[in-house]
C-alpha cells in the first residue's frame, strides 16, 4: 500500500487540490537548509546537507504527528562562499539565496500555514537567514524561526574544550555526527589536528567573542576545516544527534504555541 502525505510528513507528497485541507494555520512548515561544500579531506562536500536533512527527517518522523510538521524539499546549496577558493564547492550568492527564501515564503503564503522553520546545517548561512526571519515576516506575514543541529560556535554555540572552543567547521562534533549518518563516506585517516590555537588567546577577536571578524575557510589553514577530528566516532555522533533531534522536538512544540507572548 502506498504511504500517504500525512504518513510521510512531507510537504511535497501532498496532493495538489487538498493542500488547503492538509495545510492548517496549526501545520508548522520546515525548511532543511545544507550546503555543498569543501570539508578538507576526510568529509565529503555533502557533510552540511546530509545533517540538515537527516536531522528534519527524524525530527519529523518523532514528532510530526503531534504537531502537524511538513517537511520540505532540501534547499542543499545555499551562501557557502566562505569556501569559494576551494574548487567544486557549490554556493549561492547572499542576494540569490535571499531571493530563493523570499520565493519559499511567498509560496508557503498561499497555504493556511502561519509558521515556517528553517533548520539550518550549515553555520555560515547563520547571519543571512536570521536576517530572512524578519524579511519573510514582513513581506508575507508568516511566523518565522531559525533552529539549528547544533548551535554554531562562531554564533554562541558551544565546541569541545580540546578545540579551543573553535571546532567549527570538520572538527569533532561534527565529523562524528557524520560518521554516525554515513560512516562509508569518513576516511579518518586523512584528518588531523586543525585548531587556530593563537586566536584563543584573544579575549574578544575570536570565535564566539565580543567583536566578530570577517574570514574565510583557508585563512587558518591551507587545508580548510577548522577544529581536530582525530578523535571522532559514530558513538559519539548517535548521541550528539539524538541529543538535537530531542531538543529540536520540544523547540518545535514552542514554535507552535508562539504567538508574541499576546
Amino acid at each position: 500500500m502506498a504511504m500517504n502525505a500525512s504518513e510521510s510528513r512531507r510537504y511535497a507528497d501532498i496532493v495538489g487540490p487538498d493542500i488547503g485541507d492538509v495545510i492548517s494555520e496549526e501545520s508548522i512548515i520546515v525548511l532543511p537548509v545544507g550546503a555543498v561544500e569543501q570539508h578538507g579531506p576526510h568529509l565529503p562536500m555533502s557533510v552540511d546537507d546530509v545533517i540538515a536533512t537527516e536531522t528534519t527527517t527524524e525530527v519529523v518522523r518523532r514528532f510530526g504527528g503531534d504537531l502537524d510538521l511538513w517537511q520540505l524539499p532540501s534547499l542543499s546549496i545555499s551562501k557557502s562562499n566562505e569556501h569559494a577558493w576551494s574548487s567544486g564547492t557549490l554556493w549561492y550568492s547572499a542576494e540569490t539565496m535571499m531571493s530563493i527564501l523570499h520565493d519559499i515564503g511567498r509560496s508557503i503564503s498561499t497555504t493556511r500555514a502561519e509558521r515556517l522553520v528553517l533548520l539550518n546545517g550549515h553555520g555560515g548561512n547563520t547571519t543571512l537567514l536570521n536576517t530572512a526571519l524578519r524579511e519573510l515576516r514582513l513581506a508575507y506575514g508568516l511566523k518565522t524561526f531559525l533552529v539549528h543541529p547544533s548551535l554554531p560556535p562562531a554564533y554562541g554555540g558551544s565546541s569541545t574544550e580540546d578545540e579551543l572552543g573553535m571546532g567549527i567547521h570538520g572538527g569533532l562534533n561534527e565529523t562524528s555526527v557524520f560518521m554516525h549518518l554515513r560512516p562509508n563516506l569518513v576516511d579518518l585517516s586523512r584528518a588531523e589536528r586543525k585548531v587556530p590555537e593563537a586566536l584563543a588567546e584573544n579575549e574578544h577577536v575570536k570565535f564566539g567573542g565580543s567583536v566578530a571578524f570577517g574570514w574565510l575557510s583557508n585563512d587558518f589553514d591551507d587545508a580548510g576545516y577548522i577544529g581536530d577530528p582525530t578523535g571522532a566516532n559514530a558513538e559519539r555522533g548517535a548521541e550528539l544527534f539524538n541529543h538535537a533531534v530531542e531538543r529540536i522536538g520540544e523547540q518545535m512544540a514552542e514554535i507552535r504555541e508562539f504567538n508574541f507572548g499576546r
